[in-house]
């Protein structure tokens, strides 16, 4: 090859270096020093050796105000490309930022939205690694339009290709909305997102905040519902991602990965038939019947510290990919309410996207009563729930473990809302409400008129509680298919969706329905 050959390769490989230094050694080192890894280190962590295809990597802003022009690095702050995360292909974009604070720019907008239009049209999952100081200031409305082109990309995607946003550093103003949009948003380390920083906060409002307690990982996973996964660190973060994976497919029109089974479809755990104490107000753990009944140590929960009365995540059945929703009688009595509802929804909604089976298990004395749930419009809340089922055309089946009490029994994946199959517990008690306030209405006169009262009502409650308290009247009018011993749930679950696995259900074609919001 001739000199100027020579020269031409040299140009590219020292462009090439350039990019993968991000803003320099000194930057990389001062990132080291917070404890956080590069955008290349996360992405070697995360990818599978050898993998990764990177795109991009010498796109560079072309403005020169406020001293841009001194600050040109190749990638402009983010590094996009295709990968093979255990041997499926993924689509990935890191910000990095140790160039400009991984600030948002015109350019990062332009490698994101290549980079989502690439993976929907190749029908592979999207994995967004977000540490970013938000938009960059000097590039004005610019930086801003940027963010709406790669919002209106996410919402074509979703429920097309999983987006999983992993947020590895700060996430604010108009950042968090991308990841707001994904299916799912992780949170690792010292991460945190808000829309109006503490400065502001307290400019306004007068109230001491830090970027933490405003908007870090226990806030979001605990209070506000923003985050459904978090991590400690930014390794287990990215372990989190790759496990999450695992129970998704590459886009809508595939099932999800199945692994080989390692546990016997006809496993029978004899604790189950002991887990329901013989107490009916006293708690029991429902996270112990999931254990006990799917793929050890498969389940994955879904937001844990949001709206606790109400359990969520996947596990594998016979290595089978399955969307498991369940009150959890440990908390509140599983007794619903208006955060419980909206994370039972959305996830009902992930599952029916993405072809995953859902199991439901119900032990829910009903919708929690009060002022602060009828005002903040728990009837519509509740609402999400209903049509969830109803809309999502996956197989559904559902168990009652213990109290199925009035609108909380239709809710919760009852026949009536399009369930497959409908399994009870002996333990199941399938009623109206309760046996006290039913004796009080039923019985109100001969109470009243009894020599004793309140022996009388003693006498009608233990009566009620005998004949209604069980799931054999729900049997004999066919909303229960069967009653199974507890310790049977297993393998009945795995023969019921062998049987599901080919249920073809369409809804009436139209645009969209209108999802009570």
């Amino acid at each position: 090859m001739d000199e100027k050959g020579d020269g031409h390769l040299a140009a590219l490989r020292e462009m090439r270096s350039r990019a993968v230094l991000g803003g320099g050694q000194k930057r990389i080192e001062q990132q080291h020093a917070r404890g956080k890894l590069t955008a290349r280190e996360r992405l070697a962590l995360l990818l599978d050796d050898g993998s990764f295809q990177e795109f991009g990597t010498l796109a560079t802003h072309q403005f020169s105000e406020f001293g841009l022009d001194k600050q040109r690095y190749p990638g402009d702050g983010i590094v996009t490309g295709f990968g093979k995360i255990n041997g499926r292909r993924v689509a990935v974009f890191a910000q990095d930022f140790t160039v400009l604070g991984g600030s948002f720019s015109e350019v990062q907008s332009q490698k994101i939205c290549r980079i989502q239009d690439l993976a929907l049209e190749s029908g592979i999952p999207l994995i967004g690694l977000n540490d970013s100081g938000g938009a960059r200031i000097q590039e004005g409305v610019r930086s801003l339009a940027a963010y709406g082109e790669v919002f209106v990309r996410n919402v074509m995607a979703s429920g097309v290709i999983p987006q999983i946003s992993l947020i590895m550093g700060p996430c604010a103003g108009g950042a968090v909305y991308s990841p707001a949009l994904t299916d799912f948003v992780v949170m690792a380390g010292d991460s945190y997102m808000f829309l109006t920083g503490p400065d502001v906060i307290k400019a306004v409002t007068g109230e001491q905040v830090t970027a933490l307690t405003l908007g870090g990982a226990d806030v979001h996973m605990g209070r506000s519902g923003v985050a459904h996964l978090a991590a400690d660190s930014e390794i287990e973060g990215i372990g989190i991602v790759k496990r999450l994976l695992a129970y998704l497919p590459q886009n809508n029109n595939e099932d999800p990965p199945q692994v080989t089974p390692y546990d016997p479809p006809t496993r029978m755990d004899e604790a189950l038939n002991a887990l329901i104490p013989q107490d009916e107000n006293r708690p029991y753990d429902m996270r112990d019947a999931i254990a006990m009944i799917f793929d050890r140590d498969s389940f994955l929960e879904v937001q844990p510290a949001f709206a606790a009365n109400a359990v969520v995540g996947f596990a594998r059945l016979d290595g089978y990919s399955i969307g498991v929703v369940a009150n959890q009688p440990a908390y509140m009595s599983g007794a619903l309410n208006i955060d419980a509802s909206d994370k039972i929804a959305r996830f009902i909604r992930i599952c029916d996207a993405f072809n995953i089976p859902i199991v439901t298990f119900i032990d829910c004395p009903g919708f929690l009563p009060g002022t602060d749930q009828e005002y903040g419009g728990v009837i519509r809340h509740g609402a999400k729930i209903i049509y969830a089922y109803c809309e999502a055309t996956v197989p559904k089946i559902s168990l009652v473990t213990r109290k199925a009490m009035g609108g909380a029994y239709v809710a919760m994946s009852s026949k009536q809302m399009r369930t497959d199959l409908a399994f009870a517990w002996p333990t199941g008690q399938i009623a109206v409400m309760g046996a006290e306030p039913a004796v009080r209405v039923l019985y109100r006169d001969d109470v009243q008129s009894a020599a004793d009262p309140a022996a009388k009502e003693r006498e009608l409650i233990a009566y009620y509680r005998e004949r209604f308290f069980n799931p054999y009247r729900a049997a004999d009018v066919g909303q229960i298919d069967e009653v199974i011993e507890p310790r049977e749930t297993r393998p009945r679950l795995v023969r019921a969706l062998e049987v599901l696995r080919t249920k073809v259900q369409q809804n009436p074609p139209k645009k969209h329905g209108l999802v009570p919001l």
